[in-house]
């Protein structure tokens, strides 16, 4: 199997869940692949702790679960303390995804994913896979130079303190800036392994909405300026997308997906179930 194709693309994809949503969470297990990485978000304003159970349930399951843990979300270090303890003694999580999370003033001591990082306190409870975000189209709120400072800091620390870094980006709409935002971190010597953001099938409506709130304006220019394309996109979910990361990625080497790609990650704007049934339909054609 080429490695650039759809169902190589697909081997080893990661889902995102809401653990408040029991009828996804419930259905995890039977419809999701041993293995898979399940990605738990933390809405602002939620209990970080409901995270526990949910992790453990879908631990239970032989699924993976990487909780969210959002820096500015934090109250103080010892609510950190206790999710990190809890995360790992109680529900038997190994990997955390590390986020800076939104508001313009943090909730308690924390402004950044590499604070959270540098606090070591995952680290103490043998918590040592942490992924950090990427971003392909930016983001509205930092300038792109201080963007690639942070990674390059988180990447560097990583290294320092022997942690298993990886990246998930955000989504976008179209190949060109992931494909180019993977080929300048490759350049600058950023070889983290990357998993890459995908909108999972959803309405128009859906996904422009997302796509305002997290700041991907560029990509989704292409959606209003081509309806043919935009129409496309909701009927056929993001096949086009990754056929076109595939190409302009080119061929992987000894097996592996092109330009350090670690798999897919889809957010389910439009359902869980819609998600999964799009991933395993692609699976089989």
């Amino acid at each position: 199997m080429p490695t650039n194709s759809i169902a190589a693309m697909l081997s080893g994809c990661s889902i995102e869940l809401n653990p408040s949503n029991s009828k996804a969470l419930d259905a995890a297990p039977e419809r999701l692949q041993v293995g898979m990485e399940v990605f738990l978000t933390w809405i602002p304003g939620a209990n970080p702790m409901h995270m526990v159970e949910a992790a453990a349930k879908l631990r239970r399951a032989d699924l993976l679960p990487v909780p969210h843990v959002c820096a500015r979300h934090l109250e103080s270090s010892t609510q950190l303390e206790q999710l990190a303890a809890r995360l790992a003694g109680d529900a038997g999580v190994d990997r955390i995804l590390v986020i800076g999370g939104d508001g313009a003033k943090p909730a308690g001591p924390y402004d950044s994913s590499l604070a959270v990082m540098q606090t070591g306190l995952f680290q103490k409870t043998g918590i040592t896979r942490m992924a950090v975000a990427g971003f392909p189209e930016g983001n509205p709120n930092i300038p792109e130079p201080a963007l690639h400072d942070a990674l390059r800091a988180k990447v560097d620390f990583a290294k320092s303190a022997g942690l298993k870094l990886s990246i998930v980006t955000q989504f976008c709409f179209t190949a060109r800036p992931v494909v180019g935002w993977l080929q300048r971190i490759r350049g600058r010597g950023i070889d983290n392994p990357v998993r890459v953001g995908l909108a999972g099938p959803a309405s128009l409506v859906t996904l422009a909405r997302y796509a305002v709130r997290c700041g991907i304006g560029n990509s989704f220019h292409v959606l209003t300026e081509h309806p043919s394309f935009a129409k496309l996109l909701t009927e056929r979910g993001p096949e086009l997308i990754i056929r076109g990361i595939a190409a302009g990625a080119g061929p992987g080497k000894n097996g592996t997906l092109p330009l350090g790609i670690a798999g897919l990650h889809f957010f389910v704007f439009g359902g869980f179930q819609q998600t999964v049934n799009w991933i395993n339909a692609e699976r089989l054609r």
